[in-house]
């Protein structure tokens, strides 16, 4: 009977043992935090570009799609006549009808993929750009009965920011930072910055300046980066951080869903 209580404490002891370190582990995890602290506002094409744009006898423009099987046709507008659209405007044509949104940007060259399963064309436009800033709007357009294109839905940067917030975390041991989905470790990384000071000591993870798009494929996918803020400097730094991934979907009712994030793979 001894041996067996011995035995018996000895596994409730190891066991113990066992939740305390998750505990501990669970204790050590902090939320990363966010750039975007509100909801961006969508752009508006200056007046003057939108008169220009009604009185056009010609726009002059590129294609981002031209999806012949499919009779999709995806354009940034360039210039009306003779007057730049100051990076505003993208025209979509399914057949001889053609649709204008002249309040989506078409900087930085935007990407439209048509589902013709799903009866989607997702299209990317840029929200914030600059140094080290990547940040793109997706939109989910549709076309109805008469072939013409309206925006079903749109995916306000702050949001999807804000829905990958609840899910990651991090630990950072010395200059080792690693990276979490919940319970699933993402990545595993090494500082090699040695010039800016050390973490910063409140917030030393965030992300919200690299959050984009590929809709390469018949579903999209947002991909983003972390940003490390160090004691000294303004800026934050991806020297070291990797990039993940995730499909999204979307129900009839507008609600999105992030699915499993990942680390991409570095080209």
């Amino acid at each position: 009977m001894k041996r067996n209580s011995f035995i018996s404490l000895a596994i409730v002891f190891a066991i113990g043992m066992m939740m305390a370190g998750c505990k501990t582990a669970d204790v050590n995890k902090k939320q990363l935090a966010g750039t975007m602290e509100e909801p961006l506002q969508s752009d508006t094409m200056p007046d003057h570009v939108q008169q220009a744009l009604a009185k056009a006898i010609k726009y002059h423009s590129h294609d981002l799609l031209n999806d012949t099987v499919n009779e999709i046709l995806v354009s940034s507008i360039d210039e009306a006549d003779q007057t730049s659209t100051e990076g505003y405007g993208i025209q979509v044509t399914k057949g001889a009808i053609s649709t204008t949104f002249p309040n989506i940007r078409h900087t930085r060259e935007p990407q439209a993929k048509y589902n013709a399963k799903t009866g989607d064309l997702w299209l990317t436009s840029s929200a914030m750009e600059g140094t080290g800033v990547r940040v793109e709007w997706l939109h989910q357009i549709r076309f109805g009965d008469n072939d013409l294109a309206y925006v079903k839905t749109e995916f306000n940067p702050y949001g999807v920011q804000q829905e990958l917030l609840q899910r990651l975390s991090y630990t950072i041991d010395g200059e080792t930072i690693s990276l979490y989905d919940g319970e699933k470790l993402l990545a595993t990384v090494t500082n090699t910055v040695k010039d800016m000071g050390g973490f910063d000591d409140e917030q030393p993870l965030w992300i919200g300046e690299q959050l984009y798009y590929d809709v390469s494929s018949s579903e999209p996918k947002v991909i983003f980066t972390p940003g490390v803020k160090f004691n000294t400097g303004l800026v934050l730094t991806y020297d070291d951080m990797p990039e993940l991934s995730a499909p999204i979907t979307i129900d009839e009712n507008g609600l999105f869903t992030i699915h499993e994030i990942s680390v991409m793979d570095k080209q």
